[in-house]
Protein backbone atom coordinates (compact mmCIF):
# COMPACT_ATOMS: atom_id res chain seq x y z
CA UNK A 1 0.00 0.00 0.00
CA UNK A 2 1.48 3.33 -0.98
CA UNK A 3 1.83 5.32 1.73
CA UNK A 4 1.02 9.46 1.35
CA UNK A 5 0.59 12.23 3.94
CA UNK A 6 -2.76 10.74 4.12
CA UNK A 7 -1.68 7.21 4.75
CA UNK A 8 -0.25 6.54 8.37
CA UNK A 9 2.77 4.78 7.91
CA UNK A 10 2.18 2.51 10.61
CA UNK A 11 -0.24 0.24 11.52
CA UNK A 12 -3.05 0.83 13.96
CA UNK A 13 -2.41 -0.84 17.09
CA UNK A 14 -5.04 -2.64 18.95
CA UNK A 15 -4.69 -3.38 22.28
CA UNK A 16 -6.98 -6.39 24.22
CA UNK A 17 -7.30 -5.18 27.77
CA UNK A 18 -9.66 -6.39 30.61
CA UNK A 19 -12.11 -3.47 31.04
CA UNK A 20 -15.14 -3.15 33.67
CA UNK A 21 -18.44 -4.15 31.98
CA UNK A 22 -20.69 -1.33 30.58
CA UNK A 23 -23.27 -0.67 32.24
CA UNK A 24 -26.78 -1.19 31.09
CA UNK A 25 -27.13 2.42 30.86
CA UNK A 26 -24.14 3.14 28.26
CA UNK A 27 -25.22 -0.30 26.47
CA UNK A 28 -28.77 1.42 26.20
CA UNK A 29 -27.78 4.44 24.73
CA UNK A 30 -26.31 2.94 22.36
CA UNK A 31 -29.11 0.88 21.33
CA UNK A 32 -31.26 3.60 21.31
CA UNK A 33 -28.67 5.44 19.01
CA UNK A 34 -28.81 2.60 16.51
CA UNK A 35 -32.26 2.52 16.76
CA UNK A 36 -33.18 5.38 15.57
CA UNK A 37 -30.62 5.24 12.73
CA UNK A 38 -32.81 2.44 11.90
CA UNK A 39 -36.03 4.18 12.09
CA UNK A 40 -34.76 6.74 9.56
CA UNK A 41 -32.90 4.66 7.39
CA UNK A 42 -36.77 2.60 6.76
CA UNK A 43 -38.87 5.93 6.52
CA UNK A 44 -36.17 7.93 3.98
CA UNK A 45 -36.69 4.56 1.89
CA UNK A 46 -39.96 3.62 2.37
CA UNK A 47 -41.39 7.61 1.89
CA UNK A 48 -38.67 9.41 -0.07
CA UNK A 49 -40.11 11.51 -3.37
CA UNK A 50 -37.69 9.75 -5.12
CA UNK A 51 -36.49 5.88 -5.39
CA UNK A 52 -33.88 5.23 -3.25
CA UNK A 53 -31.85 2.07 -1.90
CA UNK A 54 -30.84 1.41 1.38
CA UNK A 55 -26.42 0.67 0.17
CA UNK A 56 -27.54 4.49 -0.98
CA UNK A 57 -28.92 5.84 2.17
CA UNK A 58 -26.22 4.11 4.18
CA UNK A 59 -23.00 5.23 1.91
CA UNK A 60 -24.62 8.73 2.00
CA UNK A 61 -24.90 8.35 6.13
CA UNK A 62 -21.21 7.24 6.11
CA UNK A 63 -19.83 10.29 3.95
CA UNK A 64 -21.87 12.95 6.10
CA UNK A 65 -20.61 10.92 9.32
CA UNK A 66 -16.62 11.49 8.40
CA UNK A 67 -16.82 14.91 6.75
CA UNK A 68 -18.49 16.04 9.67
CA UNK A 69 -15.05 15.25 11.73
CA UNK A 70 -12.57 17.58 9.70
CA UNK A 71 -11.78 18.39 6.39
CA UNK A 72 -9.39 15.37 5.09
CA UNK A 73 -11.91 12.83 6.53
CA UNK A 74 -14.14 10.66 3.87
CA UNK A 75 -15.90 8.45 2.51
CA UNK A 76 -13.92 6.40 -1.18
CA UNK A 77 -16.59 4.73 -3.26
CA UNK A 78 -14.66 1.52 -5.01
CA UNK A 79 -13.82 4.22 -8.04
CA UNK A 80 -12.36 6.81 -5.45
CA UNK A 81 -10.06 4.38 -3.86
CA UNK A 82 -8.72 3.46 -6.87
CA UNK A 83 -7.93 6.95 -8.06
CA UNK A 84 -6.09 7.25 -4.57
CA UNK A 85 -3.85 4.84 -5.68
CA UNK A 86 -3.35 6.17 -9.53
CA UNK A 87 -2.51 10.02 -7.46
CA UNK A 88 0.80 8.79 -5.40
CA UNK A 89 1.58 6.59 -9.05
CA UNK A 90 2.96 10.50 -10.17
CA UNK A 91 1.10 10.25 -13.87
CA UNK A 92 -3.01 10.93 -14.29
CA UNK A 93 -5.21 12.83 -16.11
CA UNK A 94 -6.90 16.22 -15.37
CA UNK A 95 -5.56 19.74 -14.61
CA UNK A 96 -3.17 19.25 -12.16
CA UNK A 97 -4.19 21.24 -8.62
CA UNK A 98 -4.19 20.03 -5.68
CA UNK A 99 -7.63 21.01 -4.17
CA UNK A 100 -8.71 21.09 -0.37
CA UNK A 101 -12.12 21.88 1.70
CA UNK A 102 -12.01 25.33 4.16
CA UNK A 103 -15.01 26.16 5.87
CA UNK A 104 -17.61 24.55 3.23
CA UNK A 105 -15.21 26.03 0.17
CA UNK A 106 -13.66 24.32 -2.14
CA UNK A 107 -10.05 25.79 -2.27
CA UNK A 108 -6.76 25.28 -4.51
CA UNK A 109 -3.91 24.18 -2.50
CA UNK A 110 -1.25 24.35 -5.13
CA UNK A 111 -1.15 24.19 -8.43
CA UNK A 112 1.41 21.68 -9.67
CA UNK A 113 3.47 23.53 -12.39
CA UNK A 114 3.90 22.76 -15.92
CA UNK A 115 0.33 21.42 -16.06
CA UNK A 116 -2.92 23.21 -17.44
CA UNK A 117 -3.86 24.77 -14.43
CA UNK A 118 -0.42 26.48 -13.40
CA UNK A 119 -0.78 27.27 -17.57
CA UNK A 120 -4.23 28.88 -16.79
CA UNK A 121 -2.82 30.99 -14.00
CA UNK A 122 -4.56 29.09 -10.50
CA UNK A 123 -2.83 30.08 -7.43
CA UNK A 124 -2.38 29.29 -4.14
CA UNK A 125 -5.73 30.19 -2.67
CA UNK A 126 -8.17 30.41 -5.01
CA UNK A 127 -11.55 29.19 -4.19
CA UNK A 128 -13.32 27.30 -6.89
CA UNK A 129 -17.00 28.83 -7.00
CA UNK A 130 -18.32 26.56 -9.71
CA UNK A 131 -17.30 23.41 -11.91
CA UNK A 132 -19.02 23.56 -15.39
CA UNK A 133 -21.98 25.64 -14.13
CA UNK A 134 -22.28 24.09 -11.05
CA UNK A 135 -21.82 24.95 -7.69
CA UNK A 136 -19.44 23.80 -5.17
CA UNK A 137 -21.24 25.37 -2.35
CA UNK A 138 -22.25 21.89 0.17
CA UNK A 139 -20.32 20.02 -2.54
CA UNK A 140 -18.12 17.15 -0.86
CA UNK A 141 -14.28 17.25 -1.89
CA UNK A 142 -14.15 14.02 -3.44
CA UNK A 143 -17.81 15.07 -5.39
CA UNK A 144 -14.91 17.83 -6.82
CA UNK A 145 -11.89 15.77 -7.60
CA UNK A 146 -14.65 13.54 -9.70
CA UNK A 147 -15.68 16.86 -11.62
CA UNK A 148 -12.64 18.46 -12.25
CA UNK A 149 -10.43 14.98 -13.31
CA UNK A 150 -11.31 13.90 -16.87
CA UNK A 151 -9.99 12.47 -20.00
CA UNK A 152 -7.40 14.28 -21.62
CA UNK A 153 -8.20 16.74 -24.23
CA UNK A 154 -11.96 17.59 -23.08
CA UNK A 155 -12.06 21.05 -21.18
CA UNK A 156 -13.49 21.83 -18.02
CA UNK A 157 -14.55 25.34 -16.77
CA UNK A 158 -14.22 27.29 -13.21
CA UNK A 159 -15.34 30.00 -11.75
CA UNK A 160 -12.81 30.76 -9.27
CA UNK A 161 -11.86 34.00 -6.55
CA UNK A 162 -8.63 35.23 -6.94
CA UNK A 163 -7.45 36.03 -2.62
CA UNK A 164 -8.24 39.31 -2.03
CA UNK A 165 -10.19 39.98 -5.32
CA UNK A 166 -13.98 40.88 -5.66
CA UNK A 167 -14.83 39.71 -9.05
CA UNK A 168 -15.40 35.72 -9.61
CA UNK A 169 -13.13 34.75 -12.60
CA UNK A 170 -14.21 32.02 -15.28
CA UNK A 171 -11.28 30.09 -16.61
CA UNK A 172 -11.66 27.32 -19.27
CA UNK A 173 -9.05 24.68 -18.96
CA UNK A 174 -8.33 21.50 -21.29
CA UNK A 175 -6.96 18.58 -19.67
CA UNK A 176 -3.98 16.67 -19.89
CA UNK A 177 -2.01 14.29 -18.65
CA UNK A 178 -0.03 15.51 -15.40
CA UNK A 179 3.82 14.92 -15.90
CA UNK A 180 6.01 12.82 -13.62
CA UNK A 181 8.45 15.53 -13.37
CA UNK A 182 9.12 16.55 -9.99
CA UNK A 183 13.22 18.14 -9.81
CA UNK A 184 13.95 20.95 -11.95
CA UNK A 185 17.30 22.65 -11.27
CA UNK A 186 19.17 26.03 -12.78
CA UNK A 187 22.95 26.68 -12.05
CA UNK A 188 22.40 30.31 -10.67
CA UNK A 189 25.99 31.19 -10.39
CA UNK A 190 29.36 28.72 -10.89
CA UNK A 191 29.05 26.16 -7.97
CA UNK A 192 25.95 27.61 -6.63
CA UNK A 193 22.41 25.08 -7.49
CA UNK A 194 18.75 26.26 -7.56
CA UNK A 195 16.96 22.98 -7.02
CA UNK A 196 13.07 22.83 -7.08
CA UNK A 197 11.22 20.04 -6.07
CA UNK A 198 7.43 20.09 -7.22
CA UNK A 199 6.06 17.27 -5.77
CA UNK A 200 6.60 14.51 -2.86
CA UNK A 201 5.77 11.15 -5.45
CA UNK A 202 7.83 7.72 -5.33
CA UNK A 203 10.49 9.17 -7.77
CA UNK A 204 11.01 11.99 -6.13
CA UNK A 205 14.01 11.37 -3.43
CA UNK A 206 16.14 9.75 -6.46
CA UNK A 207 15.10 12.13 -8.88
CA UNK A 208 16.96 14.95 -6.46
CA UNK A 209 19.83 12.93 -4.80
CA UNK A 210 20.70 11.94 -8.93
CA UNK A 211 20.45 16.00 -9.91
CA UNK A 212 22.97 17.03 -7.05
CA UNK A 213 25.31 14.30 -8.62
CA UNK A 214 24.73 15.57 -11.79
CA UNK A 215 25.67 18.86 -11.07
CA UNK A 216 28.44 18.05 -8.96
CA UNK A 217 29.80 16.54 -12.26
CA UNK A 218 30.55 19.86 -13.30
CA UNK A 219 30.74 22.15 -10.67
CA UNK A 220 32.19 22.25 -7.09
CA UNK A 221 28.98 22.22 -5.45
CA UNK A 222 29.03 25.69 -2.97
CA UNK A 223 25.48 26.31 -2.05
CA UNK A 224 22.17 24.71 -2.80
CA UNK A 225 18.84 27.32 -2.77
CA UNK A 226 15.99 24.47 -2.32
CA UNK A 227 12.42 25.63 -3.76
CA UNK A 228 9.28 24.27 -2.13
CA UNK A 229 7.02 26.98 -2.97
CA UNK A 230 3.39 25.62 -4.27
CA UNK A 231 4.59 22.02 -3.61
CA UNK A 232 1.35 20.67 -2.12
CA UNK A 233 3.12 17.24 -0.97
CA UNK A 234 2.26 13.38 -1.60
CA UNK A 235 4.40 10.60 0.56
CA UNK A 236 6.11 10.69 3.96
CA UNK A 237 8.82 8.43 3.13
CA UNK A 238 9.28 11.02 0.19
CA UNK A 239 9.22 13.69 2.85
CA UNK A 240 11.26 12.00 5.08
CA UNK A 241 14.70 10.61 2.84
CA UNK A 242 14.32 13.87 0.94
CA UNK A 243 15.12 15.75 4.35
CA UNK A 244 17.76 12.90 5.20
CA UNK A 245 19.35 14.33 1.97
CA UNK A 246 20.37 17.13 3.93
CA UNK A 247 20.88 16.17 7.21
CA UNK A 248 23.26 13.64 9.38
CA UNK A 249 21.28 12.49 12.26
CA UNK A 250 18.30 13.14 14.61
CA UNK A 251 14.38 13.43 14.08
CA UNK A 252 13.05 14.49 10.88
CA UNK A 253 9.15 14.40 11.88
CA UNK A 254 7.08 12.54 14.20
CA UNK A 255 3.32 11.94 14.40
CA UNK A 256 1.21 11.72 17.36
CA UNK A 257 -2.45 10.05 17.49
CA UNK A 258 -4.99 9.76 20.34
CA UNK A 259 -3.32 7.87 22.48
CA UNK A 260 0.35 8.53 23.86
CA UNK A 261 1.42 4.73 22.74
CA UNK A 262 1.32 5.65 18.98
CA UNK A 263 3.97 7.81 18.70
CA UNK A 264 5.73 7.24 15.81
CA UNK A 265 9.22 8.82 14.90
CA UNK A 266 11.19 9.07 11.75
CA UNK A 267 14.90 9.56 11.80
CA UNK A 268 17.71 10.77 9.72
CA UNK A 269 20.87 8.22 8.60
CA UNK A 270 24.10 8.91 7.43
CA UNK A 271 24.82 7.94 4.37
CA UNK A 272 26.37 8.52 1.21
CA UNK A 273 24.37 11.14 -0.20
CA UNK A 274 24.41 13.24 2.52
CA UNK A 275 25.11 16.93 0.96
CA UNK A 276 27.21 19.70 3.43
CA UNK A 277 26.72 22.64 2.01
CA UNK A 278 25.23 26.03 3.20
CA UNK A 279 21.28 25.85 2.11
CA UNK A 280 18.50 28.46 2.00
CA UNK A 281 15.16 27.16 1.39
CA UNK A 282 11.92 28.77 -0.48
CA UNK A 283 8.54 28.19 1.06
CA UNK A 284 4.89 30.07 0.48
CA UNK A 285 1.25 29.35 1.14
CA UNK A 286 1.29 26.76 -1.73
CA UNK A 287 3.96 24.26 0.59
CA UNK A 288 1.78 22.11 1.95
CA UNK A 289 2.04 18.73 4.15
CA UNK A 290 5.08 16.84 3.23
CA UNK A 291 6.85 20.23 2.16
CA UNK A 292 6.16 21.47 5.32
CA UNK A 293 7.69 18.42 7.34
CA UNK A 294 10.57 19.06 5.35
CA UNK A 295 10.53 22.65 5.84
CA UNK A 296 9.96 22.39 9.51
CA UNK A 297 13.01 19.58 9.84
CA UNK A 298 15.22 21.47 8.08
CA UNK A 299 14.39 25.00 10.13
CA UNK A 300 14.77 23.28 13.49
CA UNK A 301 17.99 21.39 13.46
CA UNK A 302 19.40 25.05 11.71
CA UNK A 303 20.34 23.45 8.77
CA UNK A 304 18.73 25.52 6.92
CA UNK A 305 17.38 28.90 6.35
CA UNK A 306 13.90 29.73 5.32
CA UNK A 307 12.60 32.34 2.89
CA UNK A 308 9.67 33.18 1.75
CA UNK A 309 5.89 33.39 3.17
CA UNK A 310 4.44 31.27 5.73
CA UNK A 311 3.15 27.82 4.71
CA UNK A 312 -0.38 26.37 4.24
CA UNK A 313 -0.41 24.83 7.45
CA UNK A 314 -1.74 21.19 6.83
CA UNK A 315 -0.18 19.20 9.34
CA UNK A 316 -2.71 16.26 9.67
CA UNK A 317 -2.20 12.49 8.87
CA UNK A 318 -4.73 10.49 7.38
CA UNK A 319 -4.92 6.45 7.32
CA UNK A 320 -6.63 5.04 4.21
CA UNK A 321 -8.56 2.20 5.49
CA UNK A 322 -10.03 -0.45 3.38
CA UNK A 323 -13.37 -1.95 3.12
CA UNK A 324 -14.69 -5.25 2.00
CA UNK A 325 -16.76 -4.29 -0.86
CA UNK A 326 -13.92 -2.50 -2.22
CA UNK A 327 -13.86 0.88 -0.94
CA UNK A 328 -12.49 3.02 1.94
CA UNK A 329 -12.41 5.45 3.80
CA UNK A 330 -9.99 8.21 4.78
CA UNK A 331 -9.82 8.87 8.37
CA UNK A 332 -7.86 11.71 10.17
CA UNK A 333 -5.76 9.31 12.81
CA UNK A 334 -2.75 11.66 14.00
CA UNK A 335 -0.67 15.06 13.52
CA UNK A 336 2.95 15.27 12.66
CA UNK A 337 4.96 17.54 14.44
CA UNK A 338 8.14 19.18 13.62
CA UNK A 339 11.95 18.17 15.59
CA UNK A 340 11.03 20.42 18.08
CA UNK A 341 7.52 18.95 18.82
CA UNK A 342 5.59 21.72 16.72
CA UNK A 343 2.26 21.22 15.04
CA UNK A 344 1.70 22.75 12.72
CA UNK A 345 -1.85 22.15 11.94
CA UNK A 346 -3.96 25.04 10.95
CA UNK A 347 -0.53 27.05 11.57
CA UNK A 348 1.88 26.67 9.15
CA UNK A 349 5.74 27.24 9.42
CA UNK A 350 6.59 30.49 9.58
CA UNK A 351 10.16 31.58 7.64
CA UNK A 352 12.89 32.89 9.26
CA UNK A 353 12.99 36.11 6.62
CA UNK A 354 9.64 36.96 4.88
CA UNK A 355 10.22 38.45 1.81
CA UNK A 356 7.10 38.82 -0.66
CA UNK A 357 7.00 37.66 -4.12
CA UNK A 358 6.93 40.17 -6.86
CA UNK A 359 5.53 39.69 -9.99
CA UNK A 360 7.73 41.08 -12.91
CA UNK A 361 6.31 44.40 -14.35
CA UNK A 362 4.16 44.32 -17.67
CA UNK A 363 7.00 46.82 -19.52
CA UNK A 364 6.81 47.12 -23.38
CA UNK A 365 10.27 44.93 -23.57
CA UNK A 366 7.99 42.26 -21.10
CA UNK A 367 5.38 42.19 -23.54
CA UNK A 368 7.52 41.96 -26.98
CA UNK A 369 9.84 38.90 -25.45
CA UNK A 370 6.86 36.85 -23.97
CA UNK A 371 4.62 37.60 -27.39
CA UNK A 372 7.80 36.98 -30.18
CA UNK A 373 8.24 33.87 -31.88
CA UNK A 374 10.91 32.60 -33.46
CA UNK A 375 11.93 29.26 -35.08
CA UNK A 376 13.60 27.42 -32.19
CA UNK A 377 9.93 28.30 -30.21
CA UNK A 378 8.18 25.89 -32.92
CA UNK A 379 7.38 22.59 -32.00
CA UNK A 380 9.08 19.69 -34.19
CA UNK A 381 11.49 23.01 -35.37
CA UNK A 382 15.44 21.24 -36.32
CA UNK A 383 18.06 21.70 -35.15
CA UNK A 384 21.23 22.97 -36.97
CA UNK A 385 23.18 20.11 -35.76
CA UNK A 386 26.45 22.65 -34.46
CA UNK A 387 24.79 24.03 -31.28
CA UNK A 388 28.53 24.12 -29.12
CA UNK A 389 29.07 23.66 -25.50
CA UNK A 390 29.62 27.46 -25.40
CA UNK A 391 26.50 28.21 -26.86
CA UNK A 392 24.56 25.81 -24.14
CA UNK A 393 26.60 27.49 -21.70
CA UNK A 394 25.61 31.20 -22.50
CA UNK A 395 21.74 29.53 -22.59
CA UNK A 396 21.92 28.54 -19.16
CA UNK A 397 23.66 31.53 -18.34
CA UNK A 398 20.95 33.40 -20.12
CA UNK A 399 18.36 30.96 -18.11
CA UNK A 400 19.41 31.84 -14.65
CA UNK A 401 19.58 35.77 -15.38
CA UNK A 402 16.23 35.84 -16.37
CA UNK A 403 15.35 34.04 -13.33
CA UNK A 404 16.89 35.99 -10.86
CA UNK A 405 15.52 38.94 -12.85
CA UNK A 406 12.04 38.05 -12.50
CA UNK A 407 11.77 36.07 -8.79
CA UNK A 408 13.36 38.62 -6.21
CA UNK A 409 12.53 35.46 -3.59
CA UNK A 410 15.54 33.32 -5.68
CA UNK A 411 17.39 36.39 -5.88
CA UNK A 412 17.16 37.28 -2.16
CA UNK A 413 18.32 33.27 -1.36
CA UNK A 414 20.91 33.61 -3.63
CA UNK A 415 22.55 36.14 -1.74
CA UNK A 416 22.14 34.69 1.38
CA UNK A 417 23.02 31.35 0.62
CA UNK A 418 26.47 32.89 -0.42
CA UNK A 419 26.87 34.67 2.84
CA UNK A 420 25.77 31.84 4.77
CA UNK A 421 29.46 30.31 5.74
CA UNK A 422 30.75 33.85 6.05
CA UNK A 423 27.88 34.71 9.18
CA UNK A 424 28.30 31.64 10.71
CA UNK A 425 31.88 32.70 10.89
CA UNK A 426 31.35 36.16 12.72
CA UNK A 427 28.73 34.55 15.30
Amino acid sequence: MRVTLWIVTFLLLFTLTVAPAQTIAAKGDQFEALKTFSQVLDLVESNYVKPVTKKELIDNSIKGMLEELDPHSTYLSPEDFKDMQVDTAGKFSGIGIEISMDQGRIIVVSPIEDTPAYKAGLLAGDIILEIDGESTQDMTLMDAVKLIRGEKGTPVTLLILHKGSNKPLEVAIVRGTIPIVNVKTQSLEDGYLYLRLTKFQESSTKNLREAIAEYRKKHALKGIVFDLRNNPGGLLNQAVSVADTFLEDGTIVYIQGRDPADRKDFYATKNAEDVKVPMVTLINAGSASASEIVAGALQDRKRSLLVGERSFGKGSVQQIIPLSDGSGIKLTTALYYTPSGRSIQAMGIDPDLRIPFEAPRDDENDLRDRFTVREKDLSGHLENGQKSTKRAKDEDAEKAKDMLARDNQVRMALELVKSLPRMKEIQ
